[in-house]
């Protein structure tokens, strides 16, 4: 199985979670996905991974979320949309391993996919 991180360097949570990977002896493949944002299709696979819904997946603290005027009651089409759009609003790091997902906050979170 291949294993992928969606990392932002400049993120501390998703640094430690990819230097907790790394300790446990993985090598994932990195996705700066700031740089190279996962398609709508690709979101929706990993919000079924993780079976929750889009808002959960989101940067609701993030000022672009209350500038695009998003709430936390909108539809996952529009949310999903808004993260196509804007990575950004995208929490941080989510970790996939074959059909299994897990947000990094804690980055202890990810080991229980492994």
């Amino acid at each position: 199985m291949t294993l992928t991180i969606w990392h932002n360097p400049r993120c501390s949570k998703s640094r430690q979670t990819l230097a907790l990977l790394e300790e446990n002896g993985h090598s994932p493949t990195v996705i700066k996905y700031l740089d190279d944002g996962p398609s709508a299709d690709q979101i929706r696979a990993v919000l079924t991974a993780l079976n929750i819904p889009a808002i959960k997946l989101m940067r609701t603290g993030e000022k672009l979320f209350k500038e695009l005027n998003l709430s936390k009651t909108d539809a996952d089409d529009t949310l999903i949309n808004a993260m196509v759009q804007n990575p950004i609003l995208i929490e941080r790091p989510v970790v996939l391993n074959g059909p299994n997902a897990a947000i990094g906050r804690p980055p202890e979170s990810v080991l229980d996919i492994l």
